[in-house]
C-alpha cells in the first residue's frame, strides 16, 4: 500500500512540476534561513556558560549621576575587590582583569604584535574554567612577572606548545615573563577574550576614581546575586564618598551569562552582543518560516481542490476515507522530505557566507550528528502533518456525486483567507525591506558624518619602547623633513577605539572648586595635537611645548563648558587626584571646538585635554599627504628603525578605528539585508503560484474576452488587480510597523538619522513593483495564449 502511494505521489509531484518546485524551494529555502539562524540565535544565547562555576561568577559595575551628567561604568578601581571580599562574607573569591597587558612580546628572533593580553589576579583559573594543557592552575600567576599561554599563542612562539612551559619571553619594556601554563584556545562564546594572561602585581592598586580593571566575583553557593546587590547600599559612603563627593551612586552584580548580550556599558571588555538584536532575528527567522509555510499551505491546497473529481472517482470506485488520507499524507510528507533535504543542501552551501556575514564560526553539527537528525526528523514530519492534514481530511471528506461534478468551494474557508496570507507575507516584506534600508542610511551617515576633525589619511601608532618615549620630540622632527608627512602628534591615546578613559575631577564653580566629583574624559595631548587632526580652538591658547605648561594647564571641549555653565571658562580651575594621596590644581587656558572621541552610538561628552608626561606620550598621529600612504609607511618605518632598530610597527588609520565601531550593526545590516531578499523571493514564489493558479482557473474566461475583443493589456490588468490590491493593503498595514521598527533600532545611536515619510513611501513602491513583474509574467502568458486552445481546455 504505501509503495502505491509513493508512486501516484511521484507522478503527481512530475505533473505538476511547477508547483512542487515552487513549494519545495520555497521552504527550502526558508528551512536553509531558520536553521542558519536558530544555529546563531543559540551560539549568541550561550556565552560564558561553559563555566563550571558559570551560576555564581558575576562582574561589578556601577552607574552614577548628577545634576548634568552620569556614568555607568563597566571598569571598576583596582581597590573594589579587596574592599568587597572584607565587607560581605557572601563572596568567596575575587578576580581583577588589568587590559593594558599587551604589547610587543619576543622569544629569542620571534617577535609578535599581540595587543589581546590582559593582567589578571592569581584566583582567575579557581574562578573560571580555562582548561589547563600544561602547567599547574593552582600556582600558574602566584609568582610576579609569570605569564599563561593560550594554545594559539604558544605554538606561534615556540612550534610545539608542549614546549612553552618554563621558557622566557620578553615584552617591549623590557620585561621578562616566565611561561607557567598553557591554556586551551578560548571558546567564541566567551565574552573575554585574550591570547595570555600575566600576573597582576601582587598587591597592585590605584586610586578609587581610577577606573581601570574589571572586577569579578565568585558568590558562595546558594547565594542570590540580587539580595546581596540590594546590601551593597553602604559600599558608597563607606569608600567612595569622600573622594566623589554627593552622587546618586548604585554599584550593581551582573552575571557572568547576561553580559554578552544585555551589558552595554561604557568601557566593555569587549564588544558584546545585543539581546533585542537576537530578538529581532528570532522573529525575522519565524517571519521566513511562516512565509514559507503560507506559501506551502497555499500552493498544497489550491493544487489538492483542482484534484476534487479524482477523489469523486476514488471514491466511486470503493477508496475508503482513511485510504484517501493516507495517500495525501503520503504526499505532503514526501514533500517535505524533498524540502528539508532541499534546506540542508541550501544551508550547508551558504553555512561559509553566513559565517563571514555574522562573523561566526558556525557548523550545522554544531551540537553533534544526533541532535541535528533528531530536529531535523522531527522537523519534517511536523511540516508533512501540518501542511497534508487539512488538505487530506477536507477531500476526504467530499461527497462522490458532489466531488465528480468538481463543484468543492475554496479550501481554507475561502478566498478571503488565502488573501490574508497573502498579506501577512507581504507585510513582512516590506517591514524588512524598510529595516534594512533604514539600517545601511544610517550607517552610511555615521561612516562619513563630520567628527569633529579631519580623521582622513590620519594614522597612529603605538611606541612600545620607553626610551623612544623620551626621543619623541626628535622623532617627529625626523619624520616632518618629509614632504610625505604634513602633521605630526603625540597623544597617550587613538581615539575611535571607545576607549578613551574616564575621570572624576573637581571643576570650579562660584569662585570656588566644588566639592562634588564630575566625571569626564580625560587623555594627553601634546601642542601639535590640535593642528595635525585640524581641531578648532574657540578661546584662549593651545598647550605650548615648555617648562611653563605641564599638570598646571589644561584645554576643555564645548560640552564641558556647557556642562559647568561657565559664561568665561578661560582661567577656570580644575582639581583632579593622580593617585590617592597626590591632586594638582590647573587652570583652563583654551576651549576646543566638541570633536567625537567615540563612535557615534556615543554622544559627545565633556573632555579635559591635558600635557603628556614623557612616559605618556605613547602613540604618535601622523597625518600623510593624500594618494602616497604607501611611500609614507615606508618612509615612517625607516625613521622609527633609527630610533628603535628591532620595533615592528603596526599602523591603525583614524577613519578605519571609527569605522571598526560600525561592525556589529554592518553584520546585522548584511544578515537582515540577506534575509530580506529570501523573505521577498519566497513571498514571490507564492505569489507566482497563486497567479499561475489563478489564470489556469480562468482559462476559459481568457479565451471568451480574447475572442471578443480584449487586449492583452486589459487581460494582463485584470488577472494582476487582485493581487496587487493585496499587495497594496500590506503597505498600507506595514508602514506605520518599518517605522516603529526602524525608529527603536535608531535609538542606540546618539546621532542618527530620522525616518522621512519617503522613505517608507519608496519601499512600498519598490515591493509593488516587485509584485506586479511576478504576477505580470504569468498574466502576460496567459493573455498571449491562443484563445482557440484557451476554449478547447478542460
Amino acid at each position: 500500500m504505501v509503495r502505491n502511494y509513493l508512486k501516484i505521489a511521484l507522478r503527481n509531484l512530475w505533473k505538476n512540476r511547477l508547483f512542487s518546485g515552487l513549494n519545495m524551494g520555497g521552504m527550502g529555502v526558508g528551512i536553509a534561513a531558520v536553521g542558519l539562524m536558530s544555529l546563531y540565535v543559540i551560539h549568541e544565547l550561550s556565552y560564558d556558560r561553559f563555566h563550571a562555576n558559570a551560576d555564581r561568577i558575576v562582574r561589578v559595575v556601577h552607574h552614577a549621576s548628577w545634576p548634568g551628567g552620569s556614568l555607568n561604568l563597566a571598569p571598576t578601581s583596582a581597590r573594589f575587590a579587596d574592599a568587597l571580599k572584607s565587607e560581605y562574607p557572601a563572596i568567596e573569591k575575587t578576580v581583577r582583569f588589568h587590559p593594558e597587558g599587551g604589547g610587543q612580546i619576543t622569544y629569542k628572533d620571534k617577535k609578535l604584535d599581540e595587543p589581546a593580553i590582559l593582567f589578571a589576579d592569581p584566583s582567575v583559573f579557581e574562578v573560571f574554567s580555562f582548561p589547563f594543557l600544561y602547567g599547574n592552575p593552582a600556582t600558574a600567576l602566584t609568582r610576579p612577572q609569570t605569564i599563561v599561554l593560550t594554545k594559539t599563542l604558544a605554538e606561534k612562539l615556540f612550534g610545539d606548545a608542549a614546549r612553552a612551559v618554563g621558557q622566557t619571553v620578553t615584552f617591549s619594556n623590557n620585561f621578562p615573563n616566565q611561561v607557567t601554563g598553557v591554556i586551551d584556545d578560548l571558546p567564541a562564546n566567551s565574552h573575554l577574550q585574550f591570547s595570555a594572561l600575566r600576573a597582576l602585581p601582587a598587591n597592585y592598586t590605584s586610586g578609587w576614581q581610577n577606573f581601570e580593571l574589571y572586577t569579578y566575583l565568585l558568590l558562595n553557593k546558594g547565594t542570590d546575586h540580587k539580595a546581596l546587590e540590594s546590601r551593597l547600599g553602604s559600599f558608597y559612603p563607606n569608600y567612595l564618598k569622600s573622594e566623589m563627593g554627593e552622587l546618586n551612586y548604585r554599584m550593581a552584580l551582573q552575571p557572568i551569562t547576561s553580559i554578552h548580550l544585555e551589558s552595554h556599558l561604557d568601557y566593555e571588555i569587549s564588544p558584546n552582543g545585543n539581546l533585542r538584536t537576537i530578538y529581532t532575528f528570532a522573529v525575522v527567522a519565524a517571519l521566513i518560516l511562516l512565509i514559507a509555510g503560507i506559501n506551502y499551505v497555499n500552493l498544497y491546497t489550491v493544487r489538492a481542490v483542482a484534484r476534487t473529481r479524482e477523489v469523486g472517482v476514488r471514491k466511486a470506485i470503493g477508496s475508503r476515507r482513511g485510504q484517501l488520507i493516507g495517500q495525501f499524507l503520503t504526499e505532503s510528507m514526501l514533500m517535505a522530505v524533498l524540502s528539508c533535504g532541499l534546506g540542508l543542501i541550501l544551508a550547508n552551501m551558504v553555512l561559509a557566507l553566513f559565517n563571514e556575514l555574522a562573523g561566526t564560526n558556525l557548523a550545522l553539527t554544531q551540537y553533534g550528528w544526533l541532535p541535528t537528525i533528531l530536529v531535523v526528523l522531527a522537523f519534517t514530519v511536523l511540516l508533512g502533518l501540518v501542511s497534508g492534514l487539512y488538505p487530506a481530511l477536507l477531500m476526504s471528506g467530499f461527497r462522490p456525486v458532489v466531488a465528480l461534478k468538481g463543484r468543492i468551494s475554496s479550501p481554507l474557508g475561502g478566498g478571503l483567507f488565502r488573501q490574508s496570507l497573502v498579506v501577512f507575507q507581504f507585510v513582512a516584506a516590506v517591514v524588512l525591506i524598510a529595516c534594512s534600508w533604514v539600517i545601511y542610511r544610517q550607517i552610511g551617515y555615521a561612516l562619513h558624518k563630520d567628527l569633529g576633525f579631519n580623521k582622513d589619511q590620519v594614522l597612529t601608532f603605538h611606541l612600545d619602547s620607553d626610551d623612544v618615549r623620551k626621543q619623541v620630540q626628535a622623532l617627529k622632527n625626523e619624520l616632518r623633513k618629509s614632504p610625505l608627512i604634513e602633521q605630526v602628534a603625540a597623544a597617550s591615546n587613538p581615539i575611535g577605539n571607545n576607549n578613551i578613559g574616564d575621570n572624576g575631577m573637581f571643576f570650579e564653580q562660584n569662585g570656588a572648586i566644588s566639592n562634588t566629583a564630575q566625571v569626564v574624559q580625560t587623555f594627553s595631548v601634546d601642542a601639535d595635537y590640535l593642528p595635525t587632526l585640524e581641531i578648532n580652538l574657540l578661546e584662549g591658547r593651545n598647550f605650548r611645548e615648555s617648562a611653563s605648561d605641564g599638570p598646571g594647564v589644561v584645554l576643555v571641549n564645548q560640552a564641558l563648558v556647557r556642562q559647568m555653565g561657565w559664561q568665561r571658562p578661560l582661567g577656570k580651575r580644575v582639581k583632579y587626584f593622580v593617585n590617592k594621596d597626590v591632586s594638582f590644581e590647573a587652570q583652563v587656558v583654551g576651549v576646543v571646538s566638541d570633536f567625537h572621541t567615540y563612535s557615534l552610538q556615543h554622544k559627545i561628552q565633556p573632555l579635559v585635554l591635558q600635557m603628556p608626561a614623557p612616559t605618556e606620550k605613547d602613540n604618535l598621529y601622523v597625518r600623510v599627504r593624500p594618494d602616497q600612504a604607501t611611500e609614507a609607511l615606508a618612509y615612517i618605518r625607516a625613521v622609527y628603525k633609527t630610533f628603535d632598530p628591532s620595533a615592528d610597527l603596526t599602523f591603525h588609520f583614524l577613519d578605519e578605528n571609527f569605522s571598526r565601531q560600525y561592525q556589529a550593526e554592518q553584520k546585522q545590516a548584511h544578515v537582515l539585508l540577506s534575509f530580506t531578499v529570501l523573505a521577498v523571493l519566497i513571498s514571490c514564489l507564492g505569489l507566482f503560484g497563486l497567479a499561475a493558479f489563478a489564470a489556469e482557473q480562468r482559462t476559459k474566461e481568457i479565451g471568451v474576452r480574447k475572442v471578443l475583443g480584449a487586449s492583452v493589456a486589459s487581460i494582463v490588468g485584470l488577472l494582476s488587480r487582485d493581487f496587487l490590491k493585496l499587495v497594496l493593503i500590506a503597505i498600507v498595514i506595514a508602514s506605520p510597523l518599518a517605522w516603529y521598527a526602524t525608529h527603536r533600532w535608531l535609538q542606540d545611536f546618539a546621532y542618527r538619522i530620522e525616518v522621512e515619510w519617503w522613505v517608507l513611501a519608496l519601499t512600498g513602491l519598490l515591493t509593488a513593483g516587485i509584485a506586479l513583474l511576478t504576477v505580470s509574467f504569468q498574466s502576460i502568458k496567459a493573455a498571449l495564449t491562443n484563445p482557440v486552445n484557451s476554449l478547447r481546455s478542460e
